[in-house]
């Protein structure tokens, strides 16, 4: 199994837990000792699932919009961006539990043209105030149809790590990695008002893959 690149720091601390709780469970506890063993040796193998870099055929992309991240649907609605677009839009969201993979895609193909990074609050990731107070970051893709796309890394409760990778002027791709949340999060995506949605509230999207829009010429 493929690991991420962030979870080197992650795995040597985990590591360390399981061999100072671990050895001295073996030393003092000797036949009780598994009862401390197996939930630790549980909690280092999810470590391992978590930052799982599953293999995916990526498509050219134009004007679908893709789902950036593996997780659940839990808004779509009309709202006012006033970071970026400074206009009415469609918001999707989709929450991440710490199950899921963490990879962050590009939803649409163009040209990087915004990004910032926010300090914030921590509150639940699927609380609806989350993508204005909690940490997050916000980057703009101009896609090749002249459309701009914003969506947002948001951190949760659980996450305390954003990272991105990408800066303006990059060329994104759709379904293509640019960054990374650690642990439980959420992926905001802003669409022009005409766009087709065609994902619900409630699905279970597959990042990279699955199509969650179309944006209209």
């Amino acid at each position: 199994m493929k690991l991420h690149k962030e979870s080197k720091g992650t795995i040597i601390v985990a590591t360390l837990v399981v061999l100072l709780l671990g050895l001295p469970a073996i030393y003092f506890f000797k036949s009780f000792s598994l009862i401390i063993i197996i939930p630790l040796l549980v909690l280092y193998g999810l470590v391992f699932w978590f930052f799982r870099v599953p293999e995916r055929n990526i498509l050219e992309q134009t004007n679908a919009v893709i789902a950036p991240v593996d997780g659940k649907v839990v808004m779509i609605k009309e709202v006012e961006e006033n970071e970026f677009l400074k206009e009415k839009c469609i918001q999707v969201s989709i929450f991440m539990s710490p199950l899921n993979v963490h990879i962050c895609r590009y939803p649409v193909t163009g040209k990087v043209v915004y990004k910032k990074y926010h300090p914030g609050k921590y509150l639940v990731a699927w609380h609806e105030k989350s993508s204005e107070l909690n940490e997050r970051t916000s980057v703009a893709v101009e896609t090749t149809t002249q459309h701009k796309v914003l969506f947002r890394q948001i951190a949760g409760y659980v996450a305390r790590r954003i990272v991105f990778y990408c800066n303006e002027g990059d060329v994104a791709k759709a379904g293509h990695e640019f960054g990374f949340i650690k642990f439980g999060s959420r992926m905001d995506v802003f669409l022009p008002l005409n766009t087709e949605i065609i994902c619900k509230i409630g699905d279970i999207t597959t990042g990279g893959i699955d199509v969650i829009a179309q944006l209209k010429n």
